[in-house]
């Protein structure tokens, strides 16, 4: 269904007198100049109430029904590109140019761009707690968790794993300096839980919320009966258990929260054999989603029937990798709202198997890939096959990379995203927390020389602003519903770089309740996005884990 607007054009009445005879009438001597033809008349956008926040319409079947067996290996294709609202309501939130939704035609190309990683990392394991009883493993790194900033207490707040399956909270004022201070749930140390045989924990700090803010999702349990339980926390230390464990799931089994849909998603691995002759097993996800957390966590299974998505058709695999083990798969998918979009993390593995790892001395090659989504976290547009967390070799960061909930955290023109990282030391496995950063919005541009022109839009504030690199010039007009450029708003900017960039005011009456489009014609730069915010340039878009200086209800207002 799409979304319709009219426009109505003022047209005035010519009344034709005819006489008999066989001489017309001589024409009337011309009359004064009437001066140009007033302008259409523009109907107001008529928002459609079953719309989503940008204008996208779910399918009549939602969730959309996959077939394993023809689809495993498909990766998603995502309907709303293809079936366009007529007018996209870009209300809410920085409009990121990740995928073409936004655009109607553009002689700029896009490029994707990618977060420096820091040299060190930013949390080792240190603690007794965090070196497992063999000494095997060292471990003190997020696996999901969260890292989030809780504008309430001004703090950076983490929430990890230790090696000997228990679950610890650390905290900071910089995101970068790392304490973990002593808590009296286990006294003298800063674990919060523990006696569960965890795996992957979500921990999600809900800033829309009162009371119990913080949200934990612990797949826990041991193998063959890992399920969820779902816990609730005032202040992040001390959890109460709601009685609500899950059916049967797999390990490194997550959830996240869509603001935009207002659900929760259970995001659930499943290892797939779509043939029984097969002899490996196709990483992949199932999906449920839920309103309300406690009935949704008691309803999550993991069953072919909520299958979701496997692997991409082109995704990337171990070069060295040559056993047949499945590989590339889905090992891990974590979600987050920024802006007007959902930011999909993909730890995509490419092999090799544990067994292979164990004789080979090595970890799992576990990428962190990137993928977004405009309807709420379900469907994924990934045409950027490059990892946007690498592997590097001889590194800290040499294997088994996994994303953090919470990431990116907003300090000033920088996105901080933490993940965990695994390498070999000798015969021991040493996981620790990296941080990689990237300009705000920075995901994707559009470079280089030409122009671009949105689709029409539905835009809501006073002043339009960019993010761009400017090398030589941009020129931004703004047209309405009939192409027409309102000539009083047209800027040209010169020879400047910025997150937030002013480049006209007075908007209000021009865009409210109208269609209307922007083109940018560019001369040497990179444009990452536009809104059409405030004075001050709030976006009204959801600030992801937040940041230092940003509201706390976790939107730029």
């Amino acid at each position: 269904m799409k979304i319709r607007f009219f426009i109505i054009t003022a047209a005035s009445a010519l009344l034709l007198a005819a006489c008999g005879g066989e001489d017309p009438e001589p024409a009337p001597a011309p009359g004064p100049d009437p001066g140009p033809t007033p302008p259409a008349v523009e109907e107001e956008v008529r928002i459609d109430p079953s719309a989503l926040y940008n204008g996208i319409v779910l399918p009549a079947q939602w969730p959309m029904r996959r077939n394993a067996k023809t689809d495993i290996r498909k990766g998603m294709d995502p309907f709303y590109l293809s079936d366009k609202p007529a007018v996209i309501y870009a209300t809410a939130g920085r409009q990121l140019f990740v995928d073409n939704f936004l655009i109607k035609n553009t002689s700029l190309r896009r490029v994707y761009h990618y977060p420096e990683i820091a040299a060190t990392p930013v949390m080792v394991p240190d603690r007794e707690w965090e070196v497992s009883a063999n000494g095997k493993s060292r471990f003190a790194a997020p696996f999901s968790d969260g890292v989030w900033y809780d504008e309430a207490d001004g703090k950076f707040k983490m929430w990890y794993m230790g090696a000997t399956d228990v679950t610890c909270y650390a905290e900071s004022s910089d995101g970068i300096s790392w304490t973990k201070p002593s808590l009296d749930v286990v006294s003298g140390t800063n674990i919060i839980r523990r006696g569960t045989t965890r795996d992957a924990v979500s921990i999600w700090l809900d800033k829309e919320g009162t009371g119990e803010r913080y949200r934990m999702f612990e797949v826990s349990g041991g193998a063959g009966n890992w399920r969820y339980k779902y816990l609730t926390s005032a202040d992040g230390i001390h959890w109460r258990d709601r009685q609500a464990e899950s059916e049967k799931v797999a390990d490194r089994s997550t959830v996240y929260y869509s603001p935009f849909r207002k659900v929760w998603v259970w995001s659930m691995r499943h290892n797939v054999r779509v043939n029984s002759s097969d002899p490996y097993t196709v990483r992949a996800r199932d999906y449920m989603e839920n309103s309300d957390p406690v009935a949704g966590n008691k309803r999550a299974q993991a069953h072919l029937d909520y299958f979701w998505f496997g692997p991409w058709p082109n995704e990337r695999r171990w070069e060295q990798n040559i056993d047949n083990d499945g590989a590339p798969g889905i090992y891990n998918q974590d979600a987050m709202p920024y802006e007007s979009v959902m930011l999909g993390f993909f730890s995509v593995w490419q092999g090799p198997e544990n067994d292979v790892c164990n004789r080979l001395n090595m970890v799992k090659r576990n990428q962190i890939m990137l993928g977004y989504s405009r309807d709420g976290g379900y469907s994924w547009q990934r045409d950027d096959m490059a990892p946007f967390i690498p592997i590097a070799d001889n590194t800290y960061y040499a294997g088994n990379l996994q994303s953090a909930l919470g990431s990116p955290v907003i300090v000033g023109d920088k996105l901080y995203f933490y993940f965990s990282a695994r390498r070999m030391e000798g015969k021991t496995e040493v996981t620790t927390t990296g941080l990689a950063t990237l300009r705000r919005d920075g995901f994707a541009s559009m470079s280089g020389d030409g122009s671009l022109t949105t689709e029409k839009l539905l835009l809501s504030g006073s002043t339009l602003w960019v993010n761009a690199r400017i090398g030589g010039s941009l020129k931004v007009e703004v047209l309405n519903s009939k192409g027409e450029v309102l000539d009083r708003f047209t800027t040209t900017l010169t020879a400047t770089d910025g997150c937030r960039i002013k480049v006209t005011d007075g908007l209000e009456d021009a865009v409210r309740n109208k269609a209307v489009s922007l083109r940018f014609t560019m001369q040497d730069g990179d444009l990452y996005s536009f809104w059409v915010g405030d004075a001050e340039g709030h976006s009204n878009g959801y600030t992801a884990g937040g940041g230092p200086g940003l509201s706390p209800s976790g939107i730029d207002k």
